[in-house]
């Protein structure tokens, strides 16, 4: 009962607790945080004194009324704790000293928000300077409180050890520190442990376990950046000892975690990085040593938090080499997560950056001329298109072709290829009979419409008298602008299409993509995004198909139920429904499982673009077999895509794989969506696809799925996922 009221007055009360725990790492593994826990207790009141810290902070923080994210990320309770343990280690415990930890907690929560305020306002994260200035504070505070008394703990390892388990306890203990580890390994380990200020092997040998657990890349990266500095600190001949000293080499841990894969991409450069940034480590961290000492205080991570927002707030005023280390935009709390979103969202959307373009018409034209002309696309007008209609012998008329009207291309729509406004507008000039041209008015009647910044499109060529719009006009993505006609340089009708910098008429050309458009070859249908239509190709836009755009076109507050008849097993039912994040991002979230598939939707095309929750739940099955799905449909249409590597591979291959991703991929994950029948023309319905998934090592199969979605005049009717010879079928039962 206690506990229920508890969850119903602070809810979210234990992942606060222990995410404070595992924040310390940049981490949100629930594993991590019980092994921290476990840890955090080798010193029993020491580990009890951060618990309380922890619970007072974060209970003080929902009371105030904080973020309640923030509260159950742990930011808020992670420097608390520190101070806690801090306080712990070094006080005898005793009512006095609990009185001054609540209100050392309380100091801490302050500083925190205020460190957030101060340095969150320059996009830094605050780190630990708040446990910093706290325990600072209270140190130098009680030492006029008589009432406190300095604890003896710690002073004896083997009492402490025989006091957590007994003589196995010592036992193990004593086996541990006689195998002979090599010195470097054992600072390396009791630096691990000094970060929860446990001063022994045991603690950094499970706290090693743990940090393995959560990321093999923050395992290395902790390896790199230790041994970097011990190797440094031999080759300068300073004394080695200054690491052992309060075992003050984690800040070498931590820097290197934080610099190397948790705010910067894990990558060669950020490898890179975590080596360079050791001397500057070393040199603030005998620096202030020396000037606390006189103090009677320990610089604690007071290198560590220097060094990395120095070099976070430098790498804000690049102006090149953005890459190099490349900063993480969207935090996942995982080196591996970071590593592989940012990767595959750079493979997947890269190109979206760009201003969205469609073909400036509807149908199926022709390039007739394409980049780098043979007639007149040349020099500084190189990149751009000339378009016709074609007919299924490749004319692009009937009849003689001796008149503008012979021509399949003369008279045709032409529309904005994108929103914007109108910047210039020639509509006087005459059509040319066929064969002649105008040299005087080269361009012939033009449409120059202003889309952004440096980013105009040019439509030249077209019929007199035919231009619907005036300059000033602002104009929406496919409204009918004027007709193809044939006036200016233009022996025979066409299109000429081209992307400028400029609103001049005559300006040069930029070489621009445009996002997504149908290229017709070999008798079949290929979807592209963000390229440049090529010469002799016939192209068209992706013209939507109603049932699917209803399928896939998901609305905040939707909801659906499903009905899943497993291989095996008694059938259930599922309900979904589309919510919207706090950044603003849709997701599909499943009651039953908490998981979350997040998504977009251009107009064009669905895409999933993140998972988070049970893998064994239908929706990632769904998420998996609708990555990517274009709302038109084409008949034997072949759509592809990647996923990022941790999202569906082999397990063991997925380990080795994360050892060296910041380095190259060997795996890789693929998805592939066909379009096969429609069984009801007329209605451009009773539409059937078929995704596989496979994850690959070179050409071999690691590991495969495939999904069969069932689309009708309604939308989506059904699907069914095949997995290790066992097939489940998932309908649906209502929408709403």
């Amino acid at each position: 009962m206690a506990i229920k009221r508890l969850t119903t007055t602070f809810p979210s009360f234990l992942s606060s607790l222990l995410n404070s725990y595992t924040q310390i790492f940049f981490s949100d593994s629930w594993i991590f945080s019980v092994i921290l826990v476990i840890v955090s207790f080798f010193d029993f009141w020491a580990g009890l004194s951060g618990v309380i810290a922890v619970m007072a902070s974060n209970t003080l923080a929902y009371l105030i009324g904080l973020n309640r994210q923030k509260i159950k990320r742990g930011y808020y309770g992670f420097n608390s704790l520190l101070v806690g343990l801090g306080l712990g280690v070094f006080y005898q415990p005793g009512p006095e000293f609990f009185i001054i930890l609540g209100f050392a907690s309380l100091l801490t929560l302050f500083l925190t928000v205020w460190m957030e305020g101060v340095i969150g306002k320059y996009g830094l994260p605050f780190l630990s300077v708040s446990f910093l200035l706290g325990t600072w504070l209270v140190s130098l505070a009680t030492r006029q409180f008589t009432a406190l008394h300095v604890s003896e703990r710690g002073i004896y390892m083997t009492n402490e050890m025989f006091r957590l388990g007994g003589q196995k306890m010592v036992t193990s203990y004593n086996l541990l520190a006689d195998m002979g580890i090599p010195e470097s390994v054992r600072l390396y380990f009791t630096s691990l442990g000094a970060i929860f200020f446990q001063y022994h092997l045991m603690a950094g040998v499970l706290i090693a376990i743990g940090l393995l657990i959560y990321s093999r890349i923050a395992f290395i990266l902790s390896l790199v950046g230790f041994f970097s500095a011990y190797a440094y600190y031999h080759f300068i001949g300073a004394d080695i000892h200054e690491l052992s000293y309060s075992f003050i080499g984690f800040n070498f841990i931590l820097t290197s975690i934080a610099v190397g894969g948790f705010f910067i991409i894990p990558s060669r450069w950020s490898f890179l990085w975590v080596i360079l940034l050791t001397p500057l480590i070393s040199i603030i961290l005998t620096s202030t040593q020396a000037i606390f000492s006189m103090f009677q205080l320990s610089v604690y991570s007071l290198p560590f938090n220097v060094v990395v927002l120095i070099f976070l707030y430098v790498l804000k005023f690049r102006e090149r080499f953005f890459d190099k280390p490349e900063l993480v935009s969207f935090q996942q709390n995982s080196p591996e997560k970071n590593l592989y979103a940012h990767s595959n969202y750079k493979t997947r959307f890269g190109k979206s950056l760009y201003f969205p373009f469609m073909l400036p018409f509807w149908g199926e034209w022709k390039v007739t001329q394409g980049h780098d002309g043979e007639v007149t696309h040349q020099g500084d007008w190189r990149h751009a298109w000339d378009f016709e209609v074609t007919d299924d012998e490749g004319h692009t008329w009937s009849g003689e072709g001796n008149n503008r009207e012979d021509y399949y291309a003369f008279g045709k729509p032409v529309v904005a290829p994108a929103d914007g406004h109108v910047e210039e507008v020639i509509d006087d000039v005459d059509d040319n009979e066929i064969g002649r041209v105008d040299l005087e008015h080269n361009w012939g009647n033009t449409i120059i419409l202003r889309h952004a910044d440096q980013l105009y499109s040019k439509l030249s060529h077209l019929k007199k008298g035919s231009i619907r719009v005036s300059a000033g006009d602002a104009v929406k993505k496919g409204q009918v602008l004027a007709s193809c006609g044939n006036s200016g340089r233009s022996p025979v009708p066409h299109l000429h299409f081209q992307l400028q910098a400029t609103p001049w008429i005559g300006s040069p050309t930029l070489d621009y993509p445009l996002s997504h458009f149908i290229r017709h070859k070999n008798g079949g249908y290929e979807m592209i995004s963000y390229e440049s239509p090529e010469n002799s190709v016939p192209v068209s836009n992706i013209v939507k198909n109603s049932s699917l755009e209803r399928a896939f076109h998901f609305i905040p507050g939707q909801q659906f139920r499903f009905k899943v008849i497993p291989a095996s097993g008694r059938e259930y039912q599922v309900a979904w429904e589309v919510k919207v994040d706090a950044i603003n991002q849709v997701f599909l979230f499943c009651e039953e499982t908490g998981s979350r598939a997040w998504f977009r939707n251009d107009g064009d095309i669905h895409y999933f673009t993140y998972f988070e929750g049970d893998r064994s739940s239908v929706l990632y099955k769904f998420f998996l077999g609708a990555y990517k799905v274009m709302t038109g449909y084409y008949r034997d249409l072949l759509v592809k895509d990647q996923f990022p590597v941790n999202i569906f591979n082999n397990r063991v291959a997925g380990l080795v794989q994360d050892c060296v991703a910041p380095f190259f991929f060997f795996t890789r994950s693929e998805y592939r969506l066909h379009y096969l029948d429609m069984g009801d023309d007329l209605m451009q319905t009773d539409i059937s696809l078929h995704a596989e998934v496979k994850a690959r090592l070179g050409t071999f199969e690691l590991r495969n799925m495939s999904c069969d979605i069932f689309v009708g005049i309604h939308g989506l009717e059904r699907f069914i996922i095949r997995e290790k010879g066992n097939e489940t079928i998932v309908h649906l039962i209502s929408s709403r």
